[in-house]
């Protein structure tokens, strides 16, 4: 080969490897960017530099994860929400806190289920629409999710029995119930959450009892001022996607989910049909269903991770899957309150 095609090969090997070099660079600069945008977006804050730049890293990792999924063919998008800096680990950790019952067989302090006759099941129903739904909360970093759930299905009830919809206090909750698996932000469980407040004589509102999203002393002042109470609970059948849905069309239902997966931390919109297990960690609330556009049938859930997660606060669940504990574990724990 001549000196000059020798020459003219190496410059173009360089300039080759110095556009990959510069595009690297500029990716780099755009994410570095996209994570400022993020943070100012969510009003994220690092107390220093090296915990700045361990945040960019899972965030960029995450914002990868994200672009390669959603170019897949999915019924449902991922996005960099407000999760978007942390770890699976850390986010299972800090807003996952459903305890499952070992003891739990299906019963509630009724030997009932009162809808199991029900066959008027209408094919969609969303309580948002009754006004039976209060707009989506925020646990935030305190595991209790179960009061969050337990409180809006009672908020639920509560409409359809006194026909006012009560924003009603998950603090007084968290607070004052510390028997059985309840333990505040170190998680607990809807039934036991119900019994609390059987016993307590019912709940005060959100205003007067406010959400700290931590574990406070219970102030029994306040706890006395009942705005609405329940005077029992049932148990849903469990492993029945059939039961759950006659419960349902009745009522807005606690629920218990496997949302621990990555998919369900970052999910912003559509059908979920994720990669998801049946270990229970997570309480939320069950207050419709549907079906979609392309047929895909759906829960329709509220979740208290804030309005800026899934859809508005809220995630389509699929509907009628092979399991018979449905997706996620949905039909295996459901509960609701009895007015």
């Amino acid at each position: 080969m001549g000196t000059s095609k020798c020459l003219w090969l190496s410059v173009l090997v360089l300039s080759f490897c110095g556009s990959m070099v510069a595009s690297r660079v500029l990716n780099e600069i755009s994410m570095t960017e996209r994570h400022e945008q993020w943070m100012a977006e969510h009003g994220r804050t690092y107390k220093d530099a090296s915990e700045k730049q361990l945040r960019f890293e899972i965030f960029k990792h995450n914002v990868e994860l994200i672009e390669s999924f959603n170019a897949e063919d999915h019924k449902f998008k991922l996005g960099a929400n407000r999760f978007a800096d942390l770890t699976n680990e850390e986010f299972r950790a800090m807003y996952n806190g459903f305890k499952p019952s070992s003891t739990n067989n299906g019963i509630g302090t009724k030997n009932t289920f009162k809808y199991e006759n029900f066959t008027a099941v209408p094919a969609s129903m969303d309580w948002r629409t009754k006004g039976a739904v209060t707009p989506v909360k925020d646990q935030g970093q305190c595991g209790c999710c179960w009061a969050f759930s337990a409180v809006a299905a009672m908020e639920g009830v509560t409409k359809l029995s006194i026909g006012k919809l009560i924003s009603l206090s998950e603090q007084e909750v968290v607070d004052c119930d510390v028997h059985g698996e309840d333990q505040g932000c170190n998680g607990g469980l809807m039934d036991d959450a119900f019994k609390f407040i059987i016993k307590n004589g019912g709940l005060t509102t959100e205003t007067n009892y406010p959400y700290t999203a931590t574990d406070g002393t219970c102030n029994t002042k306040k706890a006395a001022s009942h705005s609405a109470d329940i005077k029992g609970f049932e148990d849903v059948p469990a492993n029945s996607e059939a039961a759950l849905l006659k419960a349902v069309a009745n009522q807005p239902i606690s629920v218990a989910i496997d949302a621990g997966g990555f998919a369900f931390q970052l999910y912003s919109g559509g059908v979920f049909t994720g990669d998801c297990g049946t270990d229970l960690d997570h309480g939320v609330t069950a207050v419709g269903y549907g079906t979609d556009t392309d047929g895909t049938k759906y829960w329709l859930v509220k979740n208290s991770w804030g309005q800026s997660w899934g859809e508005n606060g809220y995630i389509r669940m699929e509907r009628d899957v092979d399991a018979k504990q449905g997706l996620c574990g949905i039909a295996m724990q459901a509960s609701y309150p009895t007015a």
